[in-house]
């Protein structure tokens, strides 16, 4: 199975690296390569690409608002965003998450990263990488931001921990390693704490749990 993927970014230059670095793969295939959020939106709803990589700063519509149209709450059939950032300019990037993005990149992460970013997102995978993934939640959980108010229906302590080891970028497979539970029963608590927490994927698990203080 070929994964498509639109890249956008307003920079010539990131967006020939990154069709050539994607292209090159067996497995993917570049299906757009635009230079703004306008006309990202129109080809991401025209090609229904099973990607979306995007710049989070670019002319007419910016990366946040790109993902709040493709992904964000609401939106029927919601694709793949990714986030593509420079990290220590662009700490609204967390817009773009709690916006339904399904990830994040490092511009100058390299070709390696990059292809596993864009295979993890296809496969469904929030989490690209511990090494980008805590270092940037960490960035965004600051005290300046107050902490979410308490739920109505608590996690339980099992899922507390799944929680914890999901914002340290482990995997389905290495929690249930690190948990002694089965797959299914890690999956079995990921439902539970998707509905519990009110959100959509990984990430936002992730970006809750130092919020809220769960990690630190």
């Amino acid at each position: 199975m070929t994964i498509r993927v639109l890249v956008a970014d307003d920079q010539q230059l990131v967006r020939t690296g990154f069709q050539m670095i994607l292209d090159a793969q067996p497995d993917m295939e570049v299906v757009a390569a635009v230079s703004d959020g306008a006309e990202a939106v129109a080809e991401a709803r025209r090609l229904r690409p099973d990607v979306c990589l995007l710049d989070i700063r670019m002319p007419k519509l910016d990366g946040i608002e790109v993902t709040r149209i493709l992904a964000g709450p609401g939106v029927d059939n919601p694709l793949r965003v990714v986030i593509v950032t420079t990290f220590d300019l662009d700490e609204y990037v967390y817009g773009a998450l709690r916006s339904g993005a399904t990830g994040f990149l490092l511009k100058d992460s390299g070709p390696t990263l990059l292809i596993e970013a864009v295979r993890a997102a296809a496969a469904g995978d929030a989490l690209v990488s511990p090494s980008v993934t805590v270092r940037l939640l960490q960035h965004l959980s600051q005290p300046r931001r107050a902490a979410p108010p308490p739920m109505n229906d608590p996690l339980t302590d099992r899922e507390l921990d799944v929680v914890r080891l999901i914002a340290r970028g482990r995997t389905n497979q290495e929690v249930a390693a690190e948990l002694f539970v089965s797959l299914s029963t890690v999956k079995t608590h990921l439902g539970s704490i998707f509905a519990k927490l009110g959100v959509r994927n990984r990430v936002e698990i992730a970006a809750w749990a130092w919020e809220s203080g769960v990690v630190s």
